[in-house]
């Protein structure tokens, strides 16, 4: 099952994430418009997956382990880039705190709730919650490079705004899922 479709694309999501940090490492215009092109290919890999492992019935249990640690991956090694850069800075690092907060508990969670064979499936709000931080994340690294070559583009408001609300949707999700996690902690 490693070789179906959708888990290549899971794989190539995790495989993409190194390539996307030495892009990060010391942007200049071409390298910052690079990790965009990386990032938003990644991201479309993680729509895509999905939609053609449900479509062509191969939905896998590998699949459905990889995908959410490839996410995670990718939203983390994102943050901890733009922050390193000064793209996420001040008070927006709370923000980018409380996603990283939520992503470590929410796994821990599930790991938690899969040893007692209870699924936690993704909410719509938590979808949501996945666009607005996929749509902030990638637009801070596009606001790395407009000064250069697209001032008049507002990159960086953009991004910030849907940090933002990711954040609040995250804070949301996260105690929704840990409310029914911890319903079956105290059976």
């Amino acid at each position: 099952m490693l070789s179906s479709l959708p888990n290549l694309l899971t794989l190539s999501r995790i495989f993409a994430v190194p390539l996307l940090v030495a892009l990060l490492w010391d942007p200049g215009t071409g390298a910052t418009l690079a990790a965009f092109v990386v990032f938003c290919v990644a991201g479309a890999t993680d729509y895509l997956d999905g939609t053609l492992a449900r479509a062509r019935g191969t939905v896998s249990k590998l699949g459905i382990f990889l995908d959410p640690v490839a996410d995670k991956i990718m939203v983390a090694a994102t943050i901890v880039m733009l922050v390193h850069v000064g793209a996420i800075h001040g008070l927006a690092v709370i923000a980018a705190l409380v996603i990283l907060l939520r992503e470590i508990t929410v796994s821990g969670l599930r790991e938690f709730l899969a040893g007692l064979q209870v699924s936690l499936p993704v909410s719509a709000l938590a979808k949501w919650k996945t666009a607005f931080q996929m749509i902030a994340l990638g637009a801070l690294i596009l606001s790395l490079a407009t000064p250069a070559f697209a001032p008049w583009l507002p990159a960086y408001g953009v991004g910030l705004a849907c940090l933002w609300l990711a954040a609040a949707l995250t804070v949301v999700t996260g105690y929704d899922y840990l409310r029914v996690g911890l319903k079956h902690m105290s059976a």
